[in-house]
């Protein structure tokens, strides 16, 4: 096969959610000299993104979205070294993590899967987070934008509980809050402060990199 070809089929089969053979072009396209930066932003990525317009047009589902979520994660457990030794850049930093007294998670991992697809480095702190893990976890990863998943809404309420618990440590000016989960709207994002919210996991790529590209530009001025 050639590159081009390696490419499209890449592409292709990440939006069927082909994991085996997925990763089988990802090897040949290594095997072939391809460059991983050129696999990851010449197929995978536009092809979760593919997958991502189609869950919002109602043409994909959420069984469509993690099937090409987890081919694609199986070709970056092969790219992430490679693209760590090359230095390329991330868009920015995601810590992710399920609200203390829930413990759903399909949402939460589907995001962090096109977090990732989209070029992120996630740092996911799993589910019944509480507010102090969160703390120090921001303290020592840095991470431009933390995100906060409820499926409850009895665990809600936590959302305000972790962002009073930023204010304490001094670090809630040094993030970007993102909140998300069935019940949750963006009335009450508001209300407890977030600097955004999102309904589905193709919503949050595009508010982080939003929110990113803003406080950037603030920060340029």
């Amino acid at each position: 096969m050639t590159p081009d070809e390696i490419l499209k089929a890449l592409y292709d089969e990440t939006l069927v959610g082909n994991a085996p053979r997925v990763l089988e072009l990802t090897n040949l396209g290594l095997d072939q000299g391809m460059s991983p930066e050129t696999m990851l932003f010449d197929a995978l990525i536009p092809s979760l993104e593919e997958v991502g317009a189609r869950f919002e047009r109602g043409d994909f589902f959420v069984p469509e979205m993690l099937i090409a979520g987890k081919a694609m994660s199986g070709a970056l457990n092969v790219l992430r070294p490679l693209l760590a030794e090359t230095g390329a850049e991330t868009v920015g930093t995601f810590l992710m993590g399920t609200v203390k007294g829930d413990v759903h998670d399909i949402g939460k991992n589907l995001v962090n899967i096109m977090l990732e697809g989209a070029g992120f480095h996630v740092i996911d702190l799993g589910v019944q987070v509480a507010p102090e893990k969160f703390v120090k976890a921001i303290e020592e990863h840095k991470p431009d934008v933390v995100g906060f998943s409820a499926f409850l809404t009895t665990t809600m309420p936590m959302f305000k509980a972790n962002i009073n618990a930023l204010v304490k440590a001094g670090l809630r000016d040094k993030v970007i809050v993102l909140v998300g989960g069935a019940p949750v709207t963006q009335e009450y994002a508001d209300a407890v402060g977030a600097d955004g919210y999102a309904a589905d996991a193709s919503a949050a790529v595009k508010r982080a990199k939003e929110l990113i590209r803003l406080r950037r530009a603030a920060a340029a001025v």
